[in-house]
C-alpha cells in the first residue's frame, strides 16, 4: 500500500453537464487553482470552481478537492487505489479525475472530517490547505 501525501484545494467545486455540441464556455475555463473539462460522445463535463458557474447551468455542487503529490510514472500501480480505498471503506462517495502528474478526489463537503480522518487512518498526510 502506498502512504500519499495530498493536499485540500482551497474553493469548493461543481461538476457541470453540458451538451456534447456546447463550446467550452469561459466561466470553465477562468484561472483557478484546478479545472477539468471532458468531452465525450454525449456531454461535456467541466470540474471548476463552483463561484464561476452559472445557476442555469445543470451541475452538481458542494465538493471539496484533494490534489495528491505527484507526479507518479505511468509504470506504477495502485496509487490511486491506495487513496480511495479508505475513502470506500468508509462509504465516502469519490469522484476522481487523473491528469499526466497527478490525481484529483472531489468528495462532497458533507464527508470532509470523515474523510480526512479515514485518510490520516490509513497514513496518508495532509500536507497543506492551499
Amino acid at each position: 500500500m502506498h502512504h500519499l501525501k495530498y493536499s485540500v484545494l482551497p474553493d469548493n467545486y461543481a461538476v457541470c453537464r453540458l451538451a456534447p455540441d456546447a463550446v467550452v464556455p469561459d466561466w470553465g475555463l477562468e484561472s483557478c487553482g484546478f479545472c477539468s473539462v471532458t468531452h465525450a460522445h454525449n456531454e461535456l463535463s467541466i470540474v471548476c470552481p463552483e463561484k464561476q458557474v452559472p445557476p442555469e447551468i445543470k451541475s452538481e455542487r458542494g465538493w471539496f478537492c484533494l490534489r495528491l503529490e505527484g507526479p507518479f510514472p505511468f509504470s506504477q500501480s495502485g496509487v490511486l487505489a491506495s487513496f480511495i480505498g479508505p475513502l470506500s471503506t468508509g462509504g465516502i462517495p469519490i469522484f476522481a479525475i487523473s491528469t499526466f502528474d497527478t490525481d484529483y478526489v472531489l468528495i462532497k463537503t458533507e464527508f470532509r472530517e470523515s474523510a480526512l480522518l479515514a485518510l490520516r487512518e490509513a497514513g496518508h498526510e495532509l500536507l497543506t490547505h492551499l
